[in-house]
């Protein structure tokens, strides 16, 4: 053990090497200290979250690497034995915290980054959990993979044991990791979102209730849920009512007797629209209803009435009411919706049938 010279006095090597590794470490946290005040003060006019997600990420790895880095200096000033034992196994353990470091703040930078931007970026919405999960994993992994590579140890069997098993698994787990990659589909390309309503291609009709990394769940109008795979839903054909916004058209079937006054219908018509979708709640009032006349039906002239309504569900309240709406003013109008009726035109068809035999012979 050497001997340190202090003012005249002898004083042991073991006396000062913590003093000169404690004033190394307080002088470095100072600097950092006020370099870190310097840097928020700047950061607190950016409107940007990004620089002070950085700084608070790169704090305590930073705070470690100090603490190392002052046992480097002890070591190049004071070597406490005359053989350098210390050197030897000090630059592996000045690797690993390094190392260590860096998988901190990779860790703590790209969670606070996911966390942050969370609720505004869809994909991280959704799924945002199970993401943070996976690219903690795969941050942790590879700074294990790194750090068992700077102690010497060969991580190429590792690495090739990795690929044989994530192939293994690929395959045991082929229709979930369908299911996977249709979520993540769903997610990006945005067909569904969640609160929309939606038509199936089997038929059922309800909102979006979740859209998950496997399956869908689409909750009915009865309050039931049906839940799809993912594969299936990207495969299927689907309605969405709520694209490209959530107002449409109500579309309502008329027909009216032969003998009617056509424009006297229109305009009682387009009338009592106005009046529905003014004062039943989830109508347009602003809209201007119109009718389009289409069809010389067996027994009535046929027409489209076209209302509209603020979202799908409103559209049973809005036929419902009108219906009832039209019909009495119809009848206060005199306006007559026909019965399904068939007629026989007996001479007519009598002159137009050369082979019936004459009466009476």
């Amino acid at each position: 053990m050497q001997q340190v010279q202090v003012f005249g006095i002898t004083v042991s090597a073991w006396l000062i090497i913590p003093l000169v590794y404690f004033l190394a470490v307080t002088l470095f946290l100072f600097v950092k200290k006020v370099i870190f005040a310097r840097v928020r003060h700047l950061t607190e006019r950016s409107k940007i979250r990004l620089d002070d997600i950085l700084i608070q990420a790169a704090d305590f790895p930073l705070t470690l690497l100090i603490f190392a880095s002052g046992a480097v200096i002890v070591e190049k000033m004071m070597p406490m034995l005359s053989e350098n034992r210390l050197t030897n196994y000090y630059v592996v353990i000045l690797k690993a915290i390094t190392i260590f470091a860096i998988i901190l703040f990779a860790d703590r930078f790209l969670n606070a980054l996911m966390k942050e931007y969370g609720n505004k970026v869809e994909v991280l919405k959704a799924t945002g959990g199970v993401l943070r999960g996976f690219v903690r994993a795969v941050v942790i992994g590879l700074g294990l993979l790194i750090l068992l590579d700077s102690f010497g140890i060969s991580i190429t069997p590792i690495i090739a044991s990795l690929g044989i098993g994530s192939l293994a698994i690929a395959l045991a787990l082929q229709p979930t990791l369908e299911n996977l990659f249709a979520g993540v589909q769903l997610i990006v390309d945005k067909p569904i979102q969640v609160g929309h309503f939606v038509k199936l291609e089997s038929g059922e009709e309800g909102y979006a209730h979740k859209i998950g990394w496997r399956s869908t769940w689409i909750r009915l109008l009865p309050n039931n849920t049906v839940v799809l795979p993912n594969t299936l839903l990207v495969n299927s054909r689907v309605l969405n009512y709520y694209y490209p916004e959530t107002e449409m058209a109500v579309l309502v079937q008329v027909g009216v007797h032969y003998e009617s006054d056509l424009e006297k219908v229109e305009k009682v018509t387009i009338a009592v629209g106005k009046e529905t979708l003014k004062e039943v709640q989830g109508g347009v009032a602003e809209f201007e209803p119109f009718i389009r006349y289409h069809t010389f039906n067996d027994f009535s002239i046929d027409f489209t009435v076209i209302l509209r309504c603020k979202e799908f569900v409103d559209n049973y309240l809005i036929k419902h009411e009108f219906i009832k709406r039209l019909h009495k003013r119809y009848a206060q109008e005199g306006i007559v919706i026909p019965y399904p009726i068939r007629a026989i035109n007996y001479d007519q068809e009598k002159q137009f049938s050369p082979n019936e035999a004459p009466r009476g012979k």
